[in-house]
């Protein structure tokens, strides 16, 4: 997940406002809901899985993850047999001679594949935070498996009929409205996915879904591949200007990588620090040029043509199901709607945010006396926000040690949602590597057991670069209460052995955006785990709101003390970071909006391009990007884009959220207390705790009584309010 780096100018989020709205509702009682689950159990066939993974998770805590028992080849039997068994489930569904109901389709539907999901769970970690060669290369093989299997579900037309059928009968059957809401996008769901087409159209689409996913395991494991470099530093020189903490980091990744001296490792969390700091700015270039090139080396991985591809395919598909374009079919289920509306707000922030960036790039000229180049321009606007605001980052870093801004995160957990966060004891369960903490979450007002929180901060060779968040296992009480696991994934540089790690203030508010997204997952009291997911712009609404704590009273004097003096961090320091808050904004805003623009701009063309290369560059100088900035992700390293459809088409969802984010924060401020019980317990309760059981709009003004207030973002980002 991203970090906040934008801002918006003028106007209102009209399209939160022309949302369509749904009443909130009671769910079935706990009576209807076993009688649901006994018809369910009985329909689907009784079958007993051999494959060690396959199994039910057993263990404390309500069953755990058997991360002690995978391997690559295990995973691969596991998921082969598990498709197996999930196809005669659906079958059973499908072919059943009864009436269509709710219970006999939809429930049964939420329960069929369980043992393919717990499978699918282990081995998104094992490809993404461990990624070695073997289980990259059941990856390469298992993943248009897997994508059969999927289309043979959404093509069954016996299956779908029966989906329909209970969606348009709602009404009729006296469905809750939330049993309601689910028939209801489960059959909209298989229409996008092209369950009315018709033979010819749906072997077509088959042939479009599995080529994709051939093609975004090939562009995910290029990116990895170039990630996996590092730049080797072997003079002292060529860190000065770091920090002590940096230039450790940095020698303890030369020391894992059997070097002497440093390494700069080609992930942004120790390349964005290089840059801000290091003075040798041949070698800031030289760390910049590796980070940017990514994936654009003309070598064997090399992605442009791969990218190439993917939009081919996609728009294929787009006009297949009746769509214009890609875009215009991905935001069938979002908030925004459209494309157009995307773009509105998009645009609307660009040219005062290029604006912002002639400022910031003369007060650097000035200092410097030279142009500014793309690898400059952090290092110089550190010197910049030195000189006008008399704030040093060096100054700063000393309060973030990783293990206290977790602790902090916990207590802001306890404090707005009443979660103690308690460690559980080393080796009690097993973890995918030795550098994994697990948390047990319980309820502070009596003590019960809520889930698992799993924390693995640490870079690795293999693992993917950045930060996100992922749930093993999801809270739902259709067939019993299931509890939560849940998991951060960071990519720091370990400290030296006894030495404290360090981290940026960017870095700290990144962990608390996706712990964020481990609130929303434990807060979750959702019926149906097929209402659990929200509206892709919608979902890092709950994860952005949550940075703004990191700088709060109670936090700082409880957590972000200092290393060395162990003194809170004073609020003259405080100050000083506030009134620089905007500084620096005109970057930050351009480089992740010019990755969004792109974004759209590459989705919504009638004829997706065949030179990526080119593309980029003439949508880039259409829009007016500053030649001093690069795009936050390049599109050849763009793994938001291509290596699944999650965020195609969809990474302007960042800005959509922030309007709610910044105007829940000033809601928080407003009542004279940030930690707010009331606030608080709303909070959790409507928008955390709902899923998507109900529209996410509506929610909102339940929750704050009124549509998000763009102000509150104009001001959070210091621009003109008129």
């Amino acid at each position: 997940m991203q970090r906040r780096h934008f801002l918006i100018a003028g106007g209102s989020l009209l399209a939160l406002t022309g949302c369509a709205t749904a009443g909130m509702g009671g769910s079935a009682s706990s009576a209807t809901l076993a009688a649901d689950a006994a018809v369910a159990k009985a329909l689907l066939p009784v079958q007993t899985p051999r494959a060690e993974l396959l199994q039910v998770w057993t263990g404390p805590y309500e069953g755990v993850p058997p991360w002690d028992k995978v391997t690559a080849e295990k995973l691969k039997a596991a998921i082969m047999e598990g498709i197996e068994l999930q196809r005669a489930e659906y079958a059973a569904i499908a072919d059943n001679p009864e009436p269509p109901t709710f219970a006999n389709t939809a429930v049964a539907m939420q329960m069929a594949g369980e043992p393919l999901s717990r499978c699918l769970a282990l081995f998104g970690v094992m490809a993404g935070n461990i990624g070695s060669p073997d289980y990259q290369a059941v990856q390469r093989e298992v993943a248009p498996i897997l994508t059969q299997a999927g289309n043979e579900i959404t093509f069954n037309e016996k299956l779908f009929q029966r989906v329909k059928a209970v969606a348009d009968g709602a009404g009729a059957a006296g469905l809750t409205p939330e049993q309601t809401r689910l028939a209801e996008r489960s059959r909209d769901g298989f229409i996008r996915s092209g369950a009315q087409l018709d033979a010819a159209g749906k072997a077509e689409l088959g042939r479009i879904n599995t080529a994709l996913a051939n093609a975004f395991t090939s562009f995910g494991q290029k990116v990895v591949a170039d990630e996996n470099a590092w730049t080797h530093i072997p003079d002292e020189a060529g860190v000065a200007g770091l920090p002590a903490s940096d230039k450790a980091g940095a020698a303890a990744a030369a020391r894992q990588r059997n070097l002497e001296g440093w390494a700069i490792v080609n992930t942004r969390s120790s390349v964005d620090p290089f840059l801000t700091l290091a003075d040798d700015r041949a070698l800031r270039e030289k760390v910049w040029r590796k980070f940017v090139g990514r994936g654009d080396n003309g070598d064997a991985t090399d992605t442009k043509a791969v990218i190439a591809e993917i939009v081919r395919l996609r728009a294929q598909r787009a006009r297949l199901l009746g769509y214009a374009n890609h875009a215009e079919w991905r935001m069938q289920d979002t908030m925004a709607k459209t494309p157009e509306a995307a773009m509105d707000l998009m645009m609307r922030v660009w040219r005062p945010a290029v604006a912002r960036v002639a400022e910031e790039v003369a007060d650097m000229r000035a200092l410097a006396g030279h142009d500014i180049e793309p690898w400059d321009y952090l290092y110089y606007a550190e010197k910049v926000r030195k000189a006008k605001y008399d704030l040093d980052q060096n100054e700063i870093k000393p309060y973030f040690e990783l293990n206290a801004v977790k602790q902090g995160a916990f207590y802001m957990a306890g404090r707005l949602y009443g979660f103690d966060f308690v460690p559980v004891p080393a080796g009690s369960v097993p973890v995918f590597h030795p550098d994994v903490e697990v948390f047990e979450v319980k309820n502070k007002a009596d003590g019960s057991h809520v889930g698992l929180f799993y924390s693995d901060d640490f870079n690795r060779t293999g693992k993917r670069s950045g930060a996100w968040a992922t749930t093993y296992r999801s809270y739902s009480t259709y067939d019993g209460v299931k509890n939560v696991l849940s998991s951060n994934n960071n990519n720091f540089n370990k400290a030296q052995a006894g030495q404290p790690l360090l981290i940026s203030l960017d870095d700290a508010e990144t962990l608390f955006h996706e712990f964020g997204h481990a609130l929303h997952s434990l807060s979750s009291k959702v019926t149906y785990p097929g209402l659990a997911g929200t509206p892709r712009d919608y979902v890092e609404y709950p994860s952005q709101v949550h940075e703004h704590w990191v700088l709060s009273r109670p936090i700082l004097d409880g957590f972000m003390k200092h290393v060395e003096t162990g003194q809170p961090m004073p609020q003259s320091l405080v100050d000083k970071i506030e009134a620089a808050a905007t500084f620096n904004q005109g970057y930050a805003t351009v480089s992740y909006l010019s990755s969004a623009l792109v974004d759209m701009d590459l989705h919504t063309r009638a004829e997706p391009p065949t030179d990526i290369a080119a593309f980029e560059r003439e949508s880039l100088a259409r829009y007016g990007m500053p030649k001093e900035i690069v795009m936050r992700h390049r599109l050849p390293q763009f793994n938001h884009l291509f290596t699944s459809d999650a965020y195609s088409a969809g990474y302007y969802s960042y800005l959509w959220s922030e309007v709610m984010d910044a105007d829940t924060w000033a809601y928080f401020e407003e009542s004279g207390d940030v930690f707010n019980p009331d606030i608080g317990r709303r909070y959790k309760d409507i928008i955390l705790a709902e899923g998507n059981t109900t529209d996410r709009a509506e929610a909102y003004r339940r929750f704050r009584g009124r549509d998000p207030d763009v102000t509150a973002l104009l001001k959070v980002r210091g621009f003109p309010v008129s």
